[in-house]
């Protein structure tokens, strides 16, 4: 006998519910580690665009909902196409990733990517911002399959390009660019370029065990925290001169805070040597760069 039209449409309900609830499961798990390096600085400088056009609040929650999704495809198909690469070096440096554990397949890992990417392109021109959306993908399409992250230079190259995409988006979604815009632009991109080598302190075995060639691999671990310490405490002095004269008192105020947080990042980087504490002192660097972008909201708001 066959089952009542609200059974089946209840059990349809349920399995189309299932599917989601762990899609967003799959999705959260390649993503959630980095959302204070893409999702919430992107954001924030979004809503320094929106501060800088002296639009009414009503246009903000329209702004905060298309920033969400748009970098949330921005950092999944990166973690997609990064861990699908990356699968062995994730054995010895990130054991809790999900193609590790078997969370999803390397073939479903390989079906998300298409279908993210092309959701991803498509949301770039809805929004008009596909030449960033481009970028992006090129960026780490040579990072993750063309080699660029075995390179000593390939890496920071990669992630400098990704952080004009990812900034030059949020601020392009809300209004067009301008000169002040991208200042602030440059002066965060570009010396990611050396900066983002923190990040590589904690995956130095994985590195050497894969080949990757990283500043801490290529010129010694004590050689490169002395020069990122060095960076970190130099970096908040061109800050100062870069974006931060003039600005309001509360932005200004802001960017001292940003300061002292690279001074504390200069100071573990040098002085706590372990896994552990290095993982702990990238998050900082985040902060910093969600602190940082913060502090714009206030400086285009005045």
């Amino acid at each position: 006998m066959a089952a009542p039209p609200e059974a089946a449409t209840r059990r349809r309900v349920g399995v189309l519910t299932s599917g989601l609830l762990r899609e967003f499961h799959i999705c959260w798990s390649f993503s959630a580690g980095d959302l204070t390096a893409t999702v919430v600085p992107a954001t924030t400088f979004a809503v320094a665009a929106w501060a800088s056009t002296r639009a009414g609040v009503v246009a903000l929650p329209l702004v905060l909902a298309e920033c969400l999704v748009y970098f949330w495809l921005y950092i999944y198909t990166f973690n997609l196409s990064n861990q699908l690469t990356g699968i062995e070096e994730d054995r010895h440096n990130k054991p809790h990733r999900p193609l590790v554990v078997g969370l999803v397949t390397p073939q479903g890992a390989k079906w998300r990517l298409l279908w993210v990417t092309a959701a991803f392109l498509a949301l770039g021109a809805v929004l008009q911002v596909l030449e960033w959306t481009v970028l992006w993908i090129v960026a780490w399409a040579f990072h993750n399959h063309f080699g660029g992250a075995r390179a000593l230079w390939g890496k920071n190259a990669a992630m400098v390009a990704g952080t004009i995409a990812q900034l030059a988006a949020a601020w392009q979604i809300v209004t067009p660019l301008t000169p002040a815009a991208w200042t602030w632009i440059a002066a965060i991109a570009i010396p990611l370029g050396v900066l983002v080598s923190l990040q590589d302190l904690r995956d130095i075995d994985g590195d050497v065990a894969v080949g990757r060639r990283t500043a801490a691999v290529v010129f010694g671990e004590s050689a490169c925290r002395r020069f990122l310490a060095a960076a970190f405490v130099i970096y908040p002095v061109a800050m100062h001169f870069l974006v931060y004269r003039g600005v309001p008192l509360p932005a200004a105020l802001l960017g001292v805070a940003a300061a002292l947080l690279s001074f504390v990042i200069a100071y573990r980087v040098f002085r706590r040597r372990d896994r552990r504490a290095d993982h702990t002192t990238y998050l900082f660097y985040t902060y910093w760069y969600c602190l940082t972008l913060a502090s714009a909201i206030l400086a285009f708001g005045r």
